[in-house]
């Protein structure tokens, strides 16, 4: 039986490379350190140079209620994921109960995820529309039926857009119970993300 399994792993391990799987893994990854880096240090210049970024934060508590901001976000992870989500963990910084907000905003994104499977799989039903649409989101698409579940884990973890992810899976008709485990790596990028931040701000 361990034979079995390593030769299984040999031959994943020679797809995975054959396909570029790697090397599309380790280019993501880049890109999500540096917009990390990026997103921080514009917070920093900004917060030093020109903004109050702090009295902002503590604005936007005190002038909208926490459903209407949890709502703008529900729809931006649903819709290609319009609006970072670190802006929206750094608002939550500033909650009375910071990590009960995190939570609730790693599930509203894993939920918005789910709808825009819905929507995918929805809109798959439509064939104009449902060509269209491929043909936008054609690389997504092709990297799906090449990966499967890691590419879910990917859009869950680092900067590809959740949301078009999820559509995609829907448009094609990924298996829906897969999509589901695999997209629960979506709260590990929150974690790890709101460890960042609200170090950053100073919270941990």
């Amino acid at each position: 039986m361990p034979t079995i399994d390593k030769d299984k792993l040999a031959v994943l391990n020679r797809y995975y490379k054959i396909t570029n799987f790697y090397d599309f893994l380790k280019n993501t990854a880049i890109k999500g350190g540096i917009t990390v880096a990026v997103v921080l240090v514009v917070f920093f210049v900004l917060d030093y140079y020109f903004l109050d970024t702090q009295a902002i934060l503590n604005s936007l508590v005190t002038s909208y209620s926490p459903a209407f901001i949890l709502s703008i976000f529900y729809i931006s992870e649903t819709i290609l994921g319009l609006l970072p989500p670190e802006i929206f963990i750094a608002w939550s910084s500033k909650m009375g109960e910071p990590l009960l907000f995190l939570f609730i905003l790693a599930f509203l994104s894993y939920l918005g995820g789910i709808t825009a499977f819905g929507l995918g799989k929805l809109i798959g039903h439509l064939p104009s529309v449902h060509n269209r649409l491929e043909n936008k989101i054609a690389k997504h698409i092709v990297n799906l039926r090449k990966w499967g579940g890691f590419f879910v884990v990917i859009g869950a973890m680092l900067p590809l857009p959740h949301a078009i992810v999820s559509f995609a899976c829907g448009l094609i008709e990924y298996d829906f119970k897969s999509y589901l485990l695999w997209a629960l790596f979506r709260f590990i990028r929150f974690a790890i993300y709101g460890w960042i931040i609200f170090g950053a701000l100073g919270l941990s």
